[in-house]
């Protein structure tokens, strides 16, 4: 059974054939990964190949067709999952003209959601490779980027902001480190922001010393 794309909604012109165009290889690949997503959340590896074809809307045998078997299916739906990307995306799309609050909120939120989303599924498939070893230098020009208009009033520079940006998300999104106690994006980024203890007035040291009487 062969997938089709929708029909456009003109009619035909007279004497062409109404068929459209199949799906190629790649695209259906992709239409089933989208779908299996969501179900590895819930299931993880145990989901089967006919709750996979009822969610793709596919038969079970092109399931096969397309990827083989279902455990290369689940290993590329992980390795399409962990693509940091989509959340790049999301973070470039940020506008550097809000307050300060704002983007760090919405820098705090996407991550921590991005984070949580991951420990849930490798919990359930088991996966041996940690999400996102390396996000480098993308990640903080993006930083960089949003927070432009705001550098030059803060203690940090941009790198050392990213980090403690990806830092809070992280830790808060990892069960085995937040000991089950919970933080909204909206007390992270107060806490990025204004610490325990409000604004210092000097910028702070990397190597603190014991204060002199």
């Amino acid at each position: 059974m062969l997938l089709v794309v929708p029909q456009l909604a003109q009619p035909p012109a007279q004497g062409t054939s109404t068929r459209a165009r199949p799906l190629s290889v790649e695209d259906r690949q992709a239409m089933i990964i989208d779908a299996v997503i969501p179900l590895l959340a819930v299931h993880g590896r145990d989901l089967t190949s006919k709750q996979i074809a009822e969610a793709a809307g596919v038969a079970e045998g092109t399931i096969f067709r397309a990827f083989g078997d279902k455990d290369t299916l689940i290993t590329a739906a992980i390795a399409h999952f962990l693509d940091p990307e989509p959340m790049r995306r999301e973070l470039r799309a940020i506008d550097s003209g809000l307050d300060l609050h704002s983007k760090v909120l919405q820098i705090v939120t996407i991550m921590q959601r991005r984070f949580s989303d991951i420990f849930r599924i490798m919990a359930l498939v088991g996966h041996e490779r940690p999400p996102h070893r390396h996000q480098g230098q993308a990640f903080i020009d993006i930083i960089a980027e949003a927070l432009a208009p705001d550098l030059e009033n803060l203690n940090w520079p941009a790198p050392r902001i990213a980090h403690i940006l990806r830092l809070v998300s992280f830790a808060s999104a990892f069960p085995q480190l937040n000991d089950g106690v919970e933080f909204t994006p909206e007390e992270l980024t107060i806490i990025v922001l204004h610490g325990i203890a409000g604004e210092p007035r000097h910028h702070p040291s990397t190597h603190p010393t014991e204060s002199q009487n």
